[in-house]
């Protein structure tokens, strides 16, 4: 418990300080996109990795719960700050409305329904402009209304505050889901729902639930996204919008809360910071993306989990001591392969510049495959460790 509440904390701090820290108007807005992200991940989660519900038209409750929230806004009838609950209950009444079709089926059945209503709903923003809104979609003005405590939302830093007080709240209030009987019985669903119905629950019902109770928080991120953008169009209920926390979800690491946060930050990086760099940032995050599929199927979490539980096995030198090993092979492998990659999207034909980077990768891949075979031994003992402390 006290371990717990120290992480509670340290995130309070963390928030309290970012604007501090980061108090560019590029690097606020950017803390925004990224706490907006992470509820959306989060909320993605408890269908996903609470549940086992792979969807893919998540979209849905975040684009309706956005639509909704500009609508609000705009009439001037909710204060700002109270206008995310607006998308939060559109949310939830379309989860009731769409789970109740959807979690008939689990599995790839439940896929592909939720991806013909996510496709369904997308085709009603061309179909339907007056609510809508059309190709321009929906804008709004978040400081034309009257100060609330002196705070007119205006200033990007005020909206911030605004993302961080209801990304705590959703956190917080997820996280207990967790923990309740509901979490539980969903969590056995997931893992066996035949066993699950044989004691007594229904899986249906579970899965209705927990889709009805992730539309609530993906409006409520919806929500967000309006106050903050003062814009919503037809891709935030898009196949690439959905595509998107499905990534974030899966890279972060769907078994471990933790996880959609770790990937929402790691996707609004590379999709913001890195895209001001390079154009081939979709391709790196795509490697990425299959790096961690192939070699950490747990995500970026898992990682630093396994790193926990080799500390606590008392086996983390020797993994340690492998990771400086590859440090270096590794990161020349990767520089050349990154150069080969620029150059490809650049256009460069220079020969010298094409064998140069061919000649480090393959000495660098060569070099890393060498120091691997050469520090297997030193794995060996931290895996057999490792191993050692579970069993204990």
């Amino acid at each position: 418990m006290t371990r717990r509440l120290a992480m509670w904390a340290l995130l309070l701090a963390a928030l309290a300080l970012a604007p501090l820290l980061f108090s560019k108007g590029f690097a606020i807005s950017l803390l925004c996109q990224t706490g907006i992200l992470v509820i959306f991940a989060l909320s993605y989660n408890m269908q996903l990795g609470q549940t086992g519900l792979l969807s893919f038209g998540h979209a849905v409750y975040y684009g309706l719960g956005a639509l909704f929230s500009i609508h609000a806004l705009n009439l001037g009838y909710v204060p700002t700050p109270l206008v995310p609950l607006v998308g939060g209950a559109a949310g939830l009444v379309f989860g009731l409305l769409f789970g109740y079709v959807t979690t008939r089926r689990a599995g790839t059945t439940f896929a592909m329904i939720t991806m013909g209503i996510g496709e369904m709903v997308a085709a009603c923003s061309l179909m339907f402009p007056a609510f809508f809104g059309g190709e321009a979609g929906v804008s709004g003005n978040r400081a034309l209304r009257e100060p609330i405590a002196g705070l007119t939302f205006g200033p990007q830093i005020q909206v911030y505050y605004l993302v961080a007080l209801w990304l705590v709240v959703c956190m917080i209030a997820m996280h207990l889901i967790t923990r309740t009987p509901l979490g539980r019985i969903a969590n056995a669903v997931r893992d066996n729902p035949e066993r699950a119905q044989f004691v007594g629950y229904d899986p249906q019902a579970v899965r209705f639930h927990m889709v009805a109770l992730s539309g609530l928080f993906a409006g409520i991120a919806g929500g967000l996204a309006a106050v903050n953008y003062e814009i919503v169009s037809a891709e935030s209920l898009s196949a690439l919008t959905s595509g998107q926390v499905l990534l974030a979800t899966f890279l972060g690491g769907v078994g471990f809360f933790a996880g959609p946060v770790v990937g929402a930050i790691v996707v609004t990086l590379m999709s913001t910071v890195l895209a001001a760099y390079t154009q081939a940032w979709p391709f790196y995050f795509g490697t990425l993306f299959l790096v961690m599929v192939l070699f950490a199927p747990g995500g970026l979490a898992s990682l630093a989990v396994l790193q926990k539980r080799l500390w606590e096995a008392g086996a983390l030198r020797e993994a340690f001591a492998v990771y400086a090993r590859l440090a270096i092979p590794v990161a020349f492998a990767v520089g050349a392969a990154v150069l080969a990659v620029e150059m490809t999207y650049r256009g460069v034909r220079t020969p010298g510049a094409w064998l140069g980077a061919a000649a480090v990768l393959v000495v660098a891949s060569w070099a890393t495959r060498w120091t691997w075979m050469r520090s297997r031994d030193r794995w060996a003992v931290a895996s057999t460790a490792l191993e050692a402390k579970a069993r204990a």
